[in-house]
């Protein structure tokens, strides 16, 4: 029986244009586009579309594109070449919701004797600005802060941060790993020095995803080696899956306002039911200032991981979280910098929606998510049967 899959902000299934799109360069296609022959050679140009469709899709130059592989690679570079371009600045900022890519790379930075700030956030997961404001000084070398929260869905006041670090002469990075292709982004007009995007969030494969780096900006490589990435990143392209993000991206620019209507639409629908048909249910985070596809729903008194084993048992896929944390038995950090209170965190179920989700897989999770709510309280620790 085909998944009902609701956990679109852990990854996504490969659109099937992708998939032909990229089947041709692991059988016919093989060769090393660093090679002097053309067979070989012929790829350098495929990349260089790809890089060009890429690069359309948030409004940047190809030549400001690099591929990395994957999200928390980005990130890291982009944390890793500020620190390393600035090395008489001591100081990082990020937010206490990012993404563990972002999260614990500062925390390594900190154990290496760089003063890192994590920024709070109010109850409905929105960036403390006062306390931005306070944190930024001259010793800053970068400011790293999420587009939207992968749990929540938050959008934070890119464009107004953005702004302010600017007058500063401040390097700013943000993840955008989870805005890419479900909001219109344009780093012409966004005031950011590095973004980062990942292909698997957009209907291309796992392992590849670009960091954004505007020309001009300081870039030291964080992986070093050969010429490839014009000497930025090193190592043999990982070239059916560079083509294949390219034409994710492609889809994804083609289709975005519609799409984006439709997942809203769609997310409504299911959000509106289950908080009307499951009592002691909450969502948390902006509902005004949000991703498209994303809910997250805590329903009070109950467990994310036995509502995640019962929804399993109908073949139902949602998370409780990150999928980078899922392995940790600690509640969500996101919700915890949040104030939720425990008898409602433990219960957060997180669901992510994409073009392929029908109303028909909606209206299932709608007919089974009472009863499973409602069977779990009887057994619920917290006393609430």
């Amino acid at each position: 029986m085909k998944p009902i899959y609701f956990d679109n902000n852990a990854t996504t299934p490969i659109a099937p244009e992708v998939l032909d799109e990229m089947l041709p360069y692991f059988r016919q296609f093989y060769g090393n586009p660093s090679s002097m022959h053309t067979f070989g050679g012929q790829l350098h140009r495929k990349i260089e579309e790809a890089r060009a469709k890429i690069a359309a899709l948030i409004g940047a130059e190809p030549e400001e594109i690099i591929f990395t592989s994957c999200g928390t690679e980005s990130d890291n570079t982009a944390l890793m070449s500020a620190v390393e371009s600035y090395p008489q600045k001591r100081h990082v900022i990020a937010t206490r919701v990012e993404h563990p890519a972002v999260l614990n790379f500062c925390k390594h930075l900190s154990r290496k004797g760089w003063r890192v700030t994590f920024l709070p956030v109010d109850s409905s997961g929105r960036l403390d600005m006062d306390a931005f404001l306070k944190a930024v000084d001259d010793d800053t070398a970068i400011v790293s802060i999420m587009y939207a929260n992968n749990e929540t869905g938050v959008i934070f006041p890119i464009p107004e941060i953005g702004n302010i670090l600017r007058e500063r002469n401040i390097l700013f990075h943000t993840d955008a790993v989870q805005v890419a292709g479900k909001i219109p982004v344009n780093v012409k007009e966004l005031p950011v020095d590095m973004l980062s995007i990942s292909g698997h969030k957009l209907h291309a494969p796992k392992g590849v995803g670009a960091l954004y780096v505007r020309k001009g900006t300081r870039f030291y490589p964080y992986i070093i080696g050969g010429h490839q990435e014009r000497g930025r990143r090193a190592g043999t392209e990982n070239v059916a899956s560079i083509i294949a993000f390219g034409k994710a991206c492609e889809l994804a620019k083609e289709h975005l306002d519609k799409e984006a209507d439709y997942l809203k639409k769609l997310r409504d629908k299911l959000e509106g039911a289950l908080l009307k048909l499951c009592p002691d249910a909450q969502i948390n985070g902006d509902v005004k200032n949000r991703l498209p596809n994303t809910t997250n729903i805590s329903f009070k008194y109950v467990e994310g991981e036995a509502i995640l084993l019962r929804l399993d048992e109908y073949n139902i896929c949602a998370s409780s979280g990150s999928a980078c944390t899922s392995g940790s038995l600690e509640p969500s950090h996101v919700l915890r910098a949040m104030g939720i209170p425990y008898t409602a965190i433990h219960g957060s179920i997180r669901f992510s929606l994409s073009r392929y989700n029908t109303e028909a897989e909606a209206d299932k999770v709608i007919e089974v998510m009472p009863e499973i709510i409602k069977e779990l309280r009887t057994l619920s620790p917290y006393g609430k049967g």
